[in-house]
């Protein structure tokens, strides 16, 4: 039974799996109901379909691509500093992913972190590689990273908890209406979207796509992180409190997130030395997974693939990376359906 683990058995079947339990094959109306589940444990959010916008403070011509840098009103709130990278010389509709910035304490860095890269990073930056394949590219700023890091991390999650608010919330509504505007551009194919990121951008890419079926490949690096072995392990203080939604585990285990993205193509990429990933954990979601899409009759869609080095990609990763989003980012919007339509 891939459903009970995934906790999509039925919707009052809130609590953790039992040991033992496997998943059964989640139908279309269960996994909707479980993703209004998991959106709603994160506080109070703004209106999910309050009007959106945004003013564009100007482009630049960077190496083989154009650098849009925009001002973006996603929330109501504060504004939301984005970058957009299209290729050079683009016509017609082009695939397009979301680039999660990392945290790695650089709070002054945020969405320079796709022009720039970081050093657990190979490299050439995202910016670059993406446009250069074809992509258009969306960075955003989150809540107290790049220019938005007018707060502290502490502050910011203390303010928002007295308010009803979840900052990691907060953080996920944003990535969710930088979705909304990024399919309005005339040159984005919304049919072909994909999510990218390391670390806390990891964790962003997979409940993004978990929310989101719009999201068509997720790439996660280094923080697809089993929460019950994390805390067997004692390794909360590894995360930031940026990572902790309140009472998230009496409802949802990592494993029945990510189930949701299926059958969507995923690849997760990890580091055997990663503290932040202990590899028993990995060892739990890739079983699951493995075992949901076989059964969704699509196992090519999930791969875990682990290397022998800490918090960082490495540069076999990085052209799995690019040969994944090559391979499924070719999916329309109608073939990650097929498999639901055929399930009845």
């Amino acid at each position: 039974d891939v459903l009970t683990l995934a906790g999509l058995a039925s919707l009052s079947s809130l609590g953790p799996p039992l040991a033992g339990q496997t998943m059964t094959t989640p139908n279309k109306q269960s996994v909707e109901g479980r993703r209004r589940e998991l959106y709603a444990l994160l506080g109070d959010l703004p209106d999910r379909r309050r009007a959106i916008g945004g003013k564009k403070r100007g482009e630049e011509e960077r190496d083989g691509y154009v650098l849009e840098t925009w001002d973006l009103d996603l929330n109501g709130i504060e504004t939301v500093s984005a970058y957009l990278a299209r290729p050079r010389g683009l016509t017609g509709r082009a695939p397009a992913v979301v680039f999660d910035h990392s945290h790695g304490g650089g709070y002054t860095i945020g969405k320079k972190e796709f022009t720039e890269g970081r050093p657990y990073l190979q490299p050439v930056p995202y910016a670059k590689v993406l446009t250069d394949l074809g992509y258009v590219g969306l960075a955003i700023d989150h809540w107290v990273f790049g220019e938005r890091s007018h707060t502290t991390e502490l502050d910011m999650f203390k303010a928002m908890l007295w308010k009803g608010q979840v900052l990691w919330g907060m953080m996920v509504y944003d990535s969710l209406r930088a979705l909304d505007w990024l399919v309005t551009r005339p040159d984005v194919d919304g049919a072909r979207i994909g999510t990218l990121g390391m670390s806390m951008g990891s964790t962003m890419a997979w409940w993004l796509a978990a929310l989101d079926e719009r999201v068509k490949v997720t790439v996660d690096i280094c923080c697809l992180t089993d929460f019950d072995t994390l805390l067997a392990k004692k390794g909360l203080s590894g995360h930031g409190v940026y990572y902790y939604v309140p009472a998230l585990l009496k409802h949802f285990t990592t494993s029945q997130i990510n189930a949701l993205i299926a059958p969507r193509a995923h690849l997760g990429l990890a580091g055997l030395q990663d503290k932040l990933t202990p590899v028993e954990g990995l060892d739990i979601i890739d079983r699951e997974l493995t075992r949901i899409y076989a059964a969704m009759g699509h196992p090519e869609r999930w791969k875990l693939l682990r290397y022998d080095v800490g918090h960082q990609e490495t540069a076999k990763g990085r052209r799995e990376i690019i040969g994944f989003l090559q391979r499924f980012s070719q999916l329309s919007a109608l073939s990650s359906q097929l498999w639901f339509l055929a399930d009845g």
